[in-house]
């Protein structure tokens, strides 16, 4: 980093008064921040890695308060950075803000591979973190098992569903599947229906599948109770806020069914609680226009729903 851009991040978290998700602003006129570990954490687990300014009081609106000695404010941060696992590599940058010296710790996001990062003392499942705007927040038990599902290739999807039967499948929506394979590979139109959908994932040794029970159950949540979509409606822009009456929701729905039911009943809901715009163009057609637009809208359910 350039002298220069950490004068800009200075500058930005001065004039909007709030750390960001790439962005942590710590005090460290007085001497070396003692715990770390959660800001290492998130920073490493995301993509663009983030940066931990120091000399920046965020108590005191934000004020640039300066660092007691960089040499040795440098040797302690690599310190904790050594106490992570992996090992987080930082690199310094340290400049003059109205002769106040600021120093800035660039965390590098590691490889989705390496992940999750977590701070040794306390092992992975309670050391590691995610950045969600300004916080860090402890990664849930499923944050972690999905990175170990991807180390480990684990398939959940194709697993056996325990407690359910093909007869529990619809046996109509499969019968389309099986016809849209067919017409779609012409290698597979020459095995048996049975071998088709072992090989899908539909079903293994003669039982639904994850994929299977959440593709073309007549019920899934019969299964599996837990995989549902609940959609609110907030008052404000967050989770936790509530409206000039105390409300905390404006509208609150559990939406069930196959993949492709949950979907659509998503975008519903979300449909419904937009604010549309009405135009009228020249020639007198009349055009609505929504307040998201509604390709992303869908792409952004979809993939709330793979995760």
């Amino acid at each position: 980093m350039q002298k220069e851009e950490l004068v800009d991040i200075v500058k930005q978290l001065q004039k909007y008064q709030c750390e960001m998700q790439t962005i942590e602003a710590k005090a460290a006129n007085t001497g070396c921040p003692t715990r770390l570990y959660d800001s290492l954490s998130s920073f490493s687990n995301q993509d663009g890695g983030g940066v931990i300014v120091f000399g920046i009081d965020e108590n005191k609106e934000f004020e640039v308060v300066g660092v007691y000695d960089p040499q040795d404010l440098m040797h302690r941060v690599s310190e904790q950075c050594k106490q992570m696992q992996p090992v987080v590599r930082p690199l310094f940058t340290v400049c003059d803000f109205n002769e106040k010296i600021v120093v800035s710790a660039e965390i590098p996001g590691v490889d989705v591979a390496d992940r999750p990062v977590y701070y040794k003392g306390t092992g992975r499942l309670k050391g590691s973190f995610i950045r969600v705007g300004e916080a860090d927040e402890p990664m849930s038990d499923y944050e972690i098992y999905s990175y170990d599902a991807y180390h480990r290739r684990i398939r959940d999807d194709i697993r056996i569903a325990e407690n359910a039967d093909v007869l529990q499948l619809n046996s109509m929506k499969i019968n389309q599947y099986l016809s849209a394979v067919k017409e779609n590979k012409p290698n597979l139109s020459q095995l048996s229906d049975n071998e088709i959908l072992e090989l899908m994932g539909i079903v293994k040794d003669v039982r639904p599948t994850l994929a299977g029970v959440m593709c073309f159950s007549k019920y899934p949540q019969a299964i599996f109770p837990q995989l549902g979509i609940t959609a609110v409606v907030v008052p404000g822009t967050e989770m936790g806020q509530t409206g000039a009456d105390g409300e905390r929701f404006l509208a609150n729905k559990r939406i069930e069914g196959t993949i492709e039911q949950m979907l659509e009943e998503a975008m519903l809901f979300v449909k419904r609680n937009m604010n549309v715009k009405t135009i009228i163009d020249e020639e007198g057609k009349r055009n609505d226009k929504y307040e998201y637009p509604l390709k992303a809208v869908r792409e952004a359910v979809l993939k709330e729903i793979a995760a």
